[in-house]
């Protein structure tokens, strides 16, 4: 989110927010269905708050469920961009290592893609505070898999400017009275090569980076999976990694 991890990075995105919404991927029902199972309850009614909610994809699809949710992002441009998507989403402006809520507020609070900008010695406390007493913690990130040979290969032509995230993140939890539960949801989508490069381009890593040197590392990039693909297209492969969190103190 903000104080964490490094600030220009965190708040890059909003340079790139409309490039943002039209070229991350979504997430899969599949995605939804577990954190349902995790939660011990159905998204449908429950007040969830959506940290980090970025141009709100995560936001829209928790709505989609039947959820009430509020979106939190500290971006100007991306929360712009949010509101312009969605209008009738209530959004307030904060981060989570200090959430603007008062005890006890939300059955959910999820995050899509952003957990890794927070500092959990304070982002976990404030969540707990936030959540109501038998609420949940939801984090979840897709990564691509590098399973498949071809995303593999393209990981090792971009290094050491790419970042993949690590499937769960359980191990952070261990100093706080918590019960967590992980999953992994594999899926993918099928887009355009140049959809592709426009997603990687959207990764905090490429867009701090010098102009001129991402233009040749993604169009290098670009020629490869051209003669890959030579129809144009790509099933773009993910491993959606999700962790769920509750105090140690409610019933399942």
């Amino acid at each position: 989110m903000a104080l964490h991890a490094n600030q220009t990075r965190a708040l890059s995105f909003d340079s790139i927010a409309a490039q943002y919404a039209a070229t991350r991927p979504g997430y899969p029902p599949a995605l939804f269905d577990a954190v349902e199972e995790l939660a011990g309850r159905r998204l449908a009614g429950a007040d969830v708050l959506d940290c980090g909610a970025g141009t709100g994809i995560a936001t829209r699809l928790l709505r989609e469920r039947g959820a009430r949710v509020v979106a939190m992002e500290p971006g100007a441009g991306m929360a712009a961009e949010l509101r312009r998507a969605g209008p009738k989403v209530p959004l307030v402006r904060g981060e989570g290592n200090r959430l603007p809520f008062a005890a006890g507020s939300f059955d959910v609070i999820a995050y899509a893609q952003a957990w890794h900008w927070t500092d959990p010695t304070r982002s976990v406390p404030e969540a707990l505070r936030v959540l109501r007493p038998h609420g949940v913690l939801a984090l979840w990130w897709n990564q691509a898999d590098i399973r498949v040979p071809w995303v593999a290969a393209e990981e090792d032509r971009l290094a050491p400017f790419t970042r993949g995230f690590p499937t769960t993140v359980a191990e952070l939890f261990a100093p706080f009275a918590v019960r967590v539960d992980t999953r992994e949801i594999t899926w993918s989508r099928r887009i355009t090569v140049e959809e592709h490069i426009r997603n990687l381009a959207t990764h905090s890593h490429f867009v701090v980076m010098d102009p001129a040197e991402r233009a040749e590392l993604l169009g290098a990039n670009r020629t490869v999976l051209a003669r890959l693909f030579p129809d144009g297209e790509l099933d773009e492969p993910y491993r959606c990694g999700l962790t769920v969190v509750r105090p140690a103190t409610a019933q399942a």
